[in-house]
């Protein structure tokens, strides 16, 4: 692959440079980064910057690890980046370098419908459609017309979850003619079953926001073996992924589970190579934000376990270390 991987060390010259205030902003990241390096401890390598990746880091910071984090794209935020709306890393580079390195990366192996006119022009996998579009909007608020327009277009988007929606919220903003969204489950209740109950997430029918803004056609297709025409000039498959990146994980020879996800005990998240972690999507599958971050930082006190094997949890070095900067306050 020609992708380029960009790399992005937070260590001491950053640290130095910010370290002039009480926090600083860095151009990368785009966000304020509070000062709270004391010591430097460990070296870690995160592979992915989404928000497992992100909230990795921020916990390593916090006890005075360095860490380096690599992303292919140009621009860190993972799925939360290119897809929500508005690799070629050596095995031991990535291992002996490192006292300990953290799989972060997301699912991106789509689910494919192959039928025939699959290789036709128009036909195209949603993330193509969401990373060239947010790519274009970053890089040039879309004037440069390196993406795929849904302007003027008939489009019809296959699948319904997250992606769909974030699809035909696109769609709509492009100016489509109309759009057509194809689910393969019925609909679900307007009220919560009886047998969904409290504290289940409530299965019921709702309209997301990618779909309040549009007029609502509702068809019913036949039962199995009925045909329908549909006219379409785009059409997006957004019918879930299948895996995550797996170049990675085999030049490691990390063991796998029957999903293709890397193999890890939860609680633990260590694999079967020694001081290799995975967290969220890599280990359990295409899941939320807020798991990512969760898994992100439940990650990260397993990692300060095996590295510093002190009996401290992270948890106490943290209290540890905002003593220390209190001290130090006090003093000046």
């Amino acid at each position: 692959s020609s992708t380029q991987l960009f790399v992005w060390k937070i260590g001491m010259k950053l640290w130095k440079r910010l370290n002039r205030g009480t926090s600083g902003r860095h151009k990368s990241l785009g966000a304020w980064i509070v000062v709270r390096l004391s010591v430097i401890r460990k070296k870690v390598t995160i592979v992915g910057s989404g928000p497992a990746g992100l909230a990795a880091v921020d916990q390593l910071n916090r006890v005075g690890h360095i860490v380096t984090v690599f992303e292919r794209s140009d621009h860190i935020g993972g799925l939360m980046m290119y897809s929500v709306l508005n690799m070629k890393a050596d095995k031991i580079e990535l291992r002996v370098e490192n006292d300990a390195v953290i799989l972060a990366v997301r699912f991106t192996k789509p689910r494919d419908l192959p039928v025939p006119g699959r290789e036709l022009s128009g036909v195209h996998f949603a993330m193509e459609f969401l990373h060239a579009n947010t790519k274009s909007l970053l890089d040039s608020k879309l004037e440069d017309g390196k993406y795929i327009s849904a302007k003027g277009k008939k489009v019809v988007v296959i699948g319904g979850g997250n992606t769909d929606t974030y699809c035909s919220g696109t769609s709509l903003r492009h100016g489509f003619t109309n759009i057509i969204n194809l689910e393969l489950l019925l609909e679900p209740p307007r009220t919560r079953a009886p047998g969904n109950r409290w504290p289940q997430w409530p299965r019921m029918f709702r309209v997301d926001y990618g779909h309040q803004d549009s007029k609502k056609l509702q068809l019913n297709l036949g039962g199995e073996g009925s045909e329908e025409i549909l006219g379409a000039d785009l059409i997006l498959l957004a019918m879930g992924f299948r895996g995550p990146e797996s170049t990675i994980a085999d030049k490691l020879r990390l063991e796998k589970d029957a999903r293709s996800n890397v193999k890890v005990e939860y609680g633990r998240f260590a694999t079967n190579v020694d001081g290799v972690f995975a967290a969220c999507d890599s280990r359990r599958g295409q899941s939320l934000v807020v798991w990512a971050i969760l898994e992100g930082r439940q990650a990260v006190a397993q990692v300060d376990k095996f590295m510093m094997d002190d009996g401290k949890d992270i948890d106490e070095r943290l209290q540890e270390e905002k003593a220390k900067r209190g001290q130090e306050a006090v003093r000046t």
